[in-house]
């Protein structure tokens, strides 16, 4: 916090971190810790409970008393928990909604760093994540979209962390587990789309704030670390591959333009195929059914 020419204390813009929690109490006790422990000094904390029947909404009470919670009655997915967070904080005012998945944790200066990397055409602005198992290993920096077949690549995933990269990255997508959204953003663009309800709703959002003509940065310096995957049951589990096939049906759906359609289907059919092979060799099987019960769902809902 700094002062004004007049001596008079300036306030620090209004950040508000939203996370979603659904029966993990102990993953988000650790996210709200490292919220806590911030740097930036104007900075309100909000958990929105999916329906939560593990007690989480009385221990998260008895251990942050001072975080805001937003209680739903049942489990309404990633995009419209999140949703619901994001519209509180920007009808309280927010100028910045910092979104964390909860079991991810961040660094003290993460959203300092991120915020002071601001300006006016900034969209999105996200940490460098990476393993909480493997805290110097990079899970997530972005990505660079294809533009024909609209897939994605990290070029430093599961690389080491280094001093080296430039300081701020521009990249065509960044994960949801962890970026700050100035308000403008959120005006301009909207939030995310609630028919996704979990996985593919951050690069849906992604395309429309580079659509809008705002840009997306990383900043390496800033970080978090991702348990990968507990909201859903855990990498490969029969609820992470429903998702995750079902949502990414309704994401090339919407965004492919006719002449990209037959190279994205050939993309993902054989994308298919070696996802089933892969569940197959460890024999994942109601896994496999879940994966293509996701597509058969996916290719039957209305766009």
């Amino acid at each position: 916090m700094s002062s004004k020419p007049d001596g008079q204390p300036k306030v620090s813009p209004l950040v508000y971190a939203v996370t979603v929690n659904w029966n993990r109490a102990d993953d988000t006790l650790d996210c709200l810790t490292s919220l806590s422990d911030s740097t930036y000094d104007n900075l309100k904390i909000l958990v929105v409970d999916n329906g939560s029947s593990d007690g989480s909404p009385e221990i998260i009470s008895r251990e942050f008393p001072t975080v805001e919670q937003i209680h739903n009655s049942e489990n309404l997915g990633f995009a419209k928990g999140y949703n619901i967070g994001m519209r509180h904080a920007m009808e309280a005012g927010a100028d910045f909604i910092f979104i964390i998945n909860n079991d991810a944790t961040i660094a003290r200066d993460t959203i300092t760093n991120l915020f002071q990397n601001s300006n006016p055409k900034t969209g999105i602005l996200a940490p460098l994540i990476n393993y909480t198992d493997f805290p110097t290993l990079v899970w997530s920096s972005g990505g660079i979209t294809n533009s024909w077949t609209l897939e994605k690549r990290d070029p430093l995933f599961d690389k080491e962390d280094s001093d080296d990269w430039d300081p701020v990255l521009t990249r065509d997508f960044v994960t949801g587990c962890a970026m700050l959204l100035p308000r403008k953003t959120l005006s301009q663009v909207g939030y995310f789309d609630e028919d996704f309800h979990m996985y593919y709703e951050d690069m849906d959002l992604c395309l429309r704030v580079r659509k809008s003509g705002l840009e997306i940065f990383v900043i390496p310096g800033a970080k978090a670390w991702h348990k990968i995957a507990r909201s859903s049951g855990g990498l490969d589990s029969p609820n992470e591959r429903y998702w995750m096939a079902r949502s990414s049906v309704r994401y090339f759906r919407k965004h492919a333009h006719p002449l990209q359609k037959p190279l994205i289907f050939i993309w993902r059919l054989l994308s298919a195929l070696r996802t089933s092979i892969r569940l197959s060799g460890t024999n994942r099987k109601k896994a496999l059914k879940a994966y293509w019960e996701g597509l058969r769902d996916g290719l039957m809902e209305k766009i």
